[in-house]
């Protein structure tokens, strides 16, 4: 089985990876690095499309975060910490003059990333990651500089360390949220995930999956959004994409049946869901992918 090259870029003083298109549901990386900086080393103003963590290895910078409320704020940062971009929130971030910033990144994102992020105490108000200890962060780093030194490793290896990676954040945050597991809502959520997984292939709507969990729509969509940080419709839509590109990358069937098997009778309606979410038409991307 043939299997998509890592796309990668290095130097003395850069490593960059663009990770594969696997569409790993739970937590999938779209790329990770390293960067040893010159003073004053900018990027942005720009919005990222995917969560964005950045551990600083050594030095120092400047991070200017706009939050929920479109507000500017300027942090000063040293080694030791990090500092999260959430999905569409503008920043811009330089190296220390005089004592230019070393750091590592993981841009990630996933099924239940968001809520493992609130519980770090990790939120677009809130992007400064401190750790309880100074070796609790070293692990972070440790964990990062891993996944970069091994950029070339399998899709699923790697996706193991990022996994890893997520676990050290939210244990290790001096800001961590302690969670009830037995809250009313994650039953009601894992309710939702099981409808969706058995019933996605066929003609479904969100007021289904909420009248299956015994909730009116409005509250339904409340706290799955809360949760999850996508509404029910962008959820779903989000899945059956995910389970068209498997369909796509290693069978031979057409695009009309894998339309009507991730629950669109109509093929055109498919391709341009598809196009939307994934950003090429279905042909293209199994052209790129297609691995048997």
């Amino acid at each position: 089985m043939a299997e998509r090259q890592i796309n990668t870029f290095t130097s003395s003083k850069v490593r960059f990876y663009v990770f594969p298109d696997d569409r790993f549901v739970d937590f999938s990386m779209y790329q990770f690095g390293w960067e040893k900086c010159e003073p004053r080393h900018a990027y942005g103003p720009a919005g990222r499309n995917h969560f964005l963590f950045h551990y600083i290895l050594s030095g120092k910078g400047l991070l200017e975060s706009n939050d929920a409320e479109k507000q500017t704020h300027y942090y000063h940062l040293h080694a030791g910490q990090g500092f999260l971009i959430c999905p569409g929130q503008i920043n811009h971030y330089h190296a220390d003059e005089d004592d230019p910033w070393e750091y590592t990144w993981i841009e990630f994102d996933g099924v239940r990333v968001k809520e493992s992020l609130d519980t770090a105490g990790l939120t677009i108000n809130q992007p400064v990651y401190r750790a309880v200890t100074p070796l609790e962060a070293e692990k972070i780093g440790q964990l990062m500089l891993y996944v970069v030194d091994h950029g070339k490793e399998s899709p699923l290896h790697l996706t193991g360390y990022g996994f890893l990676f997520l676990d050290q954040l939210v244990r290790s945050s001096a800001l961590r949220q302690e969670s009830n597991g037995k809250r009313v809502r994650d039953f009601y959520l894992r309710e939702a995930m099981n409808f969706i997984e058995q019933h996605y292939q066929e003609n479904i709507s969100v007021e289904d999956i909420a009248n299956f969990c015994g909730l009116n729509r409005s509250y339904f969509g409340k706290i799955f959004h809360e949760t999850m940080g996508k509404t029910p419709q962008e959820f779903l839509i989000h899945y059956r994409m995910t389970k068209a590109c498997q369909l796509l990358k290693s069978t031979q069937m057409s695009i009309k049946d894998i339309a009507a098997a991730v629950g669109y009778p109509n093929q055109l309606h498919f391709s341009r869901a598809f196009h939307q979410i994934i950003g090429a038409s279905p042909r293209t991307w199994r052209n790129e992918h297609f691995s048997i």
